[in-house]
């Protein structure tokens, strides 16, 4: 005798064109989802404008919320110029590190609006290149970032080596080398166009040499020599012009030297005497004047006064204790951002008044600090340079912890991030997309 179990729900049967036939699971989910707006109890055009601030990193977790969500942030153009046509950016300070055991180099990218951390690719390359010698510079305006030079680990090799990365596409490509094989040189960005000068080359034999080169042309042309051969300690770009100098060397014997290019005249002069006695350290320019964060010991952050070619000490504390050298400066609008040792961030805003009984405008700074601490994961980290970069957007990144960002409950109409301990497909780094509907 066989046994027959029968189920106390029998499922209706449907004829051929019933309208019921739509709801079979997988459809009415998908009906469901195209029905509903972006975030339920919002207007699209609001529900789309809270949509845009979503930062960059979280983007590939928020695109499994749900099928809408994924096609807008999957249409990378689309989404990034609704960005740009409503001015939101995402400053991002890149730091160029590298181990301090083993010298492995790597970027690690801190958003300052979250302050969270995360990953770009790789650089290529096909040598086993040492962190040191190399020199970065940015274009904001279009998004890139350039590493030129350095040298080949264990042997004095310079590299004629360019390299770019552009954050819209998230991926690093190899561009017209150099002219001259360079390390430890001068670099800067005027009016777009990227300028290199001196370094050392072959057996550390320093360079007069300078070239420039145009990022929309891809190439590189000579410009006018220093006149001195020189290794270059740090640079700036001070009212259009190039500043730089080799640093102060141990043991104090010599005043460093200094030169200055013009580009609109293709000339070089040498630096004010006060000027390059006093860069003792790494420089920013902020409100048209030169900062400069001394690594010779721990001191307030001074400025350089032209008028007087004297360096003045600003009002307020010196550098935090937790930031200790070697340090990679850059600056933001009225911001400082100083990287110590494991990538420990002191942000120092910077503030100016002006100066009461003086006939001519002379401006008091001060600054105040604030520090970021980094994952215990960076203990063993050192930066050797910074550039900081607005993100109007750019591609995946991958995320630096495994923690992934998700939508979670609506309050008050607004959605909330929370996080979710996940990792699979979709979630951390190198994971597959994860589609759901």
């Amino acid at each position: 005798m066989q046994r027959v179990r029968l189920s106390s729900q029998q499922a209706p049967v449907h004829k051929l064109g019933d309208s019921q036939i739509t709801l079979s699971p997988k459809f009415r989910l998908r009906v469901i989802s195209w029905g509903e707006p972006l975030i339920p109890g919002l207007p699209d055009d609001v529900a789309l404008n809270c949509l845009l601030r979503l930062p960059v990193q979280s983007h590939k977790a928020s695109k499994a919320v749900c099928k809408r969500w994924h096609l807008l942030l999957g249409s990378k153009e689309r989404f990034f110029t609704r960005r740009k046509e409503l001015g939101f950016k995402d400053p991002w300070l890149f730091v160029f590190a590298y181990h301090k055991c083993t010298e492995k180099i790597q970027w690690q990218v801190l958003d300052l609006t979250n302050f969270s951390w995360h990953t770009i690719p790789a650089m290529p390359s096909r040598e086993k290149v040492c962190p040191h010698g190399f020199r970065c510079v940015s274009t904001p305006r279009d998004g890139t970032l350039f590493v030129c030079g350095g040298t080949v680990s264990d042997a004095d090799c310079p590299l004629d080596l360019v390299l770019k990365y552009e954050m819209q596409k998230n991926r690093w490509t190899v561009v017209n080398q150099m002219i001259s094989a360079r390390s430890f040189f001068a670099s800067g960005v005027i009016d777009g166009m990227i300028y290199v000068a001196g370094g050392n080359s072959t057996d550390l034999f320093e360079l007069d040499s300078a070239e420039v080169l145009d990022p929309v042309e891809g190439t590189w042309h000579p410009i006018a020599r220093m006149g001195t051969n020189m290794a270059s300690y740090d640079a700036a770009v001070l009212n259009g012009k190039l500043l730089v100098t080799e640093g102060w060397l141990w043991p104090f014997y010599v005043s460093p030297r200094g030169q200055v290019y013009d580009p609109r005249t293709n000339n070089w002069e040498s630096m004010a005497v006060g000027l390059r006695e006093g860069w003792t350290g790494s420089s920013v320019v902020i409100y048209g004047h030169l900062f400069v964060v001394s690594e010779l010991e721990r001191m307030k952050l001074k400025v350089y006064d032209a008028d007087t070619d004297k360096w003045e000490a600003i009002e307020g504390p010196p550098l935090p204790e937790q930031i200790c050298k070697p340090f990679a400066v850059n600056a933001c609008d009225c911001r400082i951002y100083v990287v110590g040792r494991n990538l420990h961030v002191a942000e120092g805003h910077i503030s100016r008044v002006s100066r009461k009984g003086t006939c001519e405008k002379k401006w008091c700074f001060g600054v105040r600090w604030n520090v970021v601490d980094s994952p215990d994961c960076f203990s063993d980290l050192t930066p050797s340079s910074s550039q900081l970069e607005v993100s109007i957007g750019a591609g995946n990144v991958s995320g630096q912890e495994c923690q992934g960002l998700v939508w979670g409950e609506l309050e008050g109409g607004l959605g909330v991030l929370a996080e979710a301990e996940k990792e699979g497909p979709g979630f951390g780094e190198g994971g597959g997309e994860l589609d759901v509907y």
